[in-house]
């Protein structure tokens, strides 16, 4: 296993930063910083790339670092001094490995589905703490894929990472930017699910959540936190739902995570309702 040692702030050493903190550099160099120990794990059980492990030697490396060192292949690993790796890390406690993984390309097309799947497409996400909320709602209760479109906060961002609590590794998430890739994925979704539907959310008084058949294979549309759904999408949804609030509540609409995790519950309820 190839190793490097780092003493300073090289040039190496500064992509490492980079790849935590700016965007752009992330996706030229298509790769992102990965902490944590669920996060690291589930990255590895899902069978992401791995490209290079971070981690010192002053830090005492547990059983579960060692095996991870010896049994994951990478591309090169980095030995950083304790200064450095406490600065990399970022935690009061710090992080006895990082992981420097390459990014999924966004295939759509290559989505694989059940008979009757659950899709969801999240509009303009702007809040990196809700998109990793909905990661992980999508991955506990049987969303197949999760589309994200138009201009929104980094997929790979750390606080969306961290967020998803490790289902960010165990869910398919394809970037769409393109309003009509979207809609040939839907066209293409009617075709081969005769009875497939798209639900678009909404806060406004529309079809309550209980009333529509989620037993049919669905797409939910959930919609940007400040501006909700766009027109565009909402002309192509078949209905759309709402979750009824008590008359007295003072609160209008439920935040955007709360709400997608009561409609994909409510799919997930229909669907498996002898067994809950």
């Amino acid at each position: 296993m190839k190793v490097e040692k780092i003493n300073s702030k090289n040039a190496m050493y500064q992509k490492f930063e980079v790849l935590k903190t700016n965007r752009n550099k992330r996706y030229k160099y298509q790769e992102f910083l990965v902490e944590g120990v669920r996060n690291i794990n589930e990255a590895v059980k899902n069978k992401w790339k791995v490209n290079s492990f971070l981690y010192s030697k002053e830090l005492p490396l547990s059983d579960w670092a060692n095996d991870l060192l010896r049994s994951v292949e990478t591309e090169v690993n980095y030995e950083l001094s304790l200064p450095l790796m406490k600065e990399i890390s970022g935690k009061e406690d710090t992080s006895e490995l990082l992981a420097i993984i390459k990014m999924n390309e966004d295939q759509l097309d290559e989505l694989i589905f059940s008979d009757s799947p659950i899709v969801a497409l999240f509009d303009r996400p702007s809040n990196k703490g809700n998109l990793g909320t909905i990661i992980r709602s999508c991955d506990s209760l049987g969303v197949e894929a999760l589309l994200l479109t138009g201009h929104a906060v980094d997929l790979y961002d750390q606080d969306v990472i961290v967020s998803s609590m490790g289902s960010f590794f165990n869910m398919k998430v394809i970037r769409v930017p393109e309003n009509q890739k979207v809609f040939d994925f839907l066209d293409k979704m009617k075709k081969n699910y005769p009875t497939f539907q798209t639900i678009g959310t909404t806060a406004h008084k529309e079809h309550p959540l209980y009333s529509l058949d989620l037993t049919r294979p669905t797409m939910f549309m959930i919609g940007n936190e400040t501006d909700g759904l766009s027109n565009a999408f909402q002309e192509y949804c078949d209905v759309l739902g709402t979750i009824p609030m008590v008359e007295t509540s003072y609160a209008s609409s439920f935040n955007v995570g709360c709400a997608a995790t009561v409609m994909f519950y409510e799919a997930y309820r229909q669907r498996f309702q002898y067994n809950i």
